[in-house]
């Protein structure tokens, strides 16, 4: 039974029995809750002296090593923020390269303290490995890379399109659902090596190449010999939210990882940036001075000093900032912001309130 359940079947008996049969069990059972909530994770992290953070071999714009041999990307900067906010020091995170396979096991035998490898938030991931998933870092899913001279600008237009597509893949049948959905054809160019498929589709062999977009514009700028050839269509054909994970048995590190990934994005909204939120410490918008720690007691809550924020973001800057850093359209990468732009600017990233 979970310590949410004693408490509740305390609480049901004891109005059974009496309000102070009640009161008793009730202070029997929430010392336990408390204990269960303290961070073992953080005490871990802090005597260490770093965050072992897992991330991926190399995925452009989310975590790959740049021409110095130093990680860089969306998801390795969530991690240089949690170590910022956590350790003081974005410098003090430990990056482990994990293969698809490696990552959740790494995860599950304490190896690394978080995982932020552009894995994909799904029901079974969240409940049936021992994991649990934090906040949502960035809206992927699968769509079409065409070339730029074809004159596509929807994907409504591909009908009679050759594809590459991997067989057997949740791609593969992805595009048969949004072909058949949209009474479509198509001829599929069927090649199960990646590297292959790839090679076809830049050599002209098929007219799309369909993949995570992630996916996509990574190859596109990594293995075209001129990137701006090829366009992203803007349709996506099925949802693949990415985002942090941790274990399950600690929710109080996993709150730790969530609300340094909401502080972010709440910079961005309220305007704070790397560089303008030492002034913007002494705001009188109450929200900007709870999100900075300039409000007294704010970060009692997860067990860290008031400018846990302030750091992260100092380390960082807001959600914006990261995305134009590593992914936007000055960038190889050449992604717009998309489903990935601020809910008041016609995408879904959204922070819950500071209060």
């Amino acid at each position: 039974m979970s310590a949410f359940n004693r408490v509740f079947s305390a609480v049901t008996w004891g109005a059974r029995s009496g309000a102070a049969s009640a009161l008793l069990c009730l202070s029997l059972t929430l010392p336990s809750i408390t204990a269960h909530a303290g961070s073992s994770t953080v005490d871990t992290i802090k005597k260490r002296g770093e965050l072992v953070c897992g991330v991926s071999q190399g995925s452009a714009g989310l975590s790959s090593l740049d021409k110095q041999g130093q990680w860089e990307g969306l998801d390795v900067d969530v991690c240089r923020a949690l170590a910022a906010a956590v350790l003081g020091a974005p410098s003090k995170v430990r990056f482990v390269p994990l293969s698809s396979q490696q990552r959740f096991t790494a995860l599950q035998n304490n190896e690394i303290d978080v995982l932020s490898r552009n894995t994909t938030i799904t029901s079974s991931r969240d409940d049936g490995l021992g994991i649990t998933s934090t906040a949502i870092v960035f809206y992927d899913g699968q769509g079409f890379l065409v070339p730029r001279k074809l004159g596509v600008k929807h994907a409504t237009e591909l009908d009679g399109a050759q594809v590459c597509v991997q067989p057997g893949t949740v791609n593969e049948q992805n595009l048969v659902d949004y072909f058949k959905r949209n009474n479509l054809k198509y001829r599929p160019v069927v090649i199960e090596n990646l590297v292959e498929l790839e090679q076809a589709f830049y050599a002209g062999r098929c007219d799309v190449y369909l993949s995570d977009v992630s996916t996509l514009a990574a190859s596109r700028s990594a293995r075209a010999k001129n990137p701006d050839d090829y366009v992203i269509l803007p349709e996506r054909i099925n949802k693949s939210p990415l985002g942090p994970f941790v274990r399950q048995d600690d929710p109080h590190w996993t709150a730790i990882v969530k609300w340094t990934v909401n502080a972010l994005v709440e910079a961005e909204e309220l305007g704070v940036t790397s560089s303008n939120l030492d002034s913007e410490e002494k705001s009188s918008d109450a929200e900007v001075r709870r999100l900075l720690g300039a409000t007294s007691g704010v970060g009692k809550p997860f067990g860290l000093d008031d400018r846990w924020a302030y750091r992260a973001i100092k380390a960082v800057g807001n959600y914006g900032e990261i995305w134009e850093r590593n992914l936007g359209p000055k960038t190889p990468l050449k992604l717009e912001r998309g489903q990935n732009a601020l809910w008041n600017k016609g995408g879904l990233l959204y922070s819950p309130p500071f209060q």
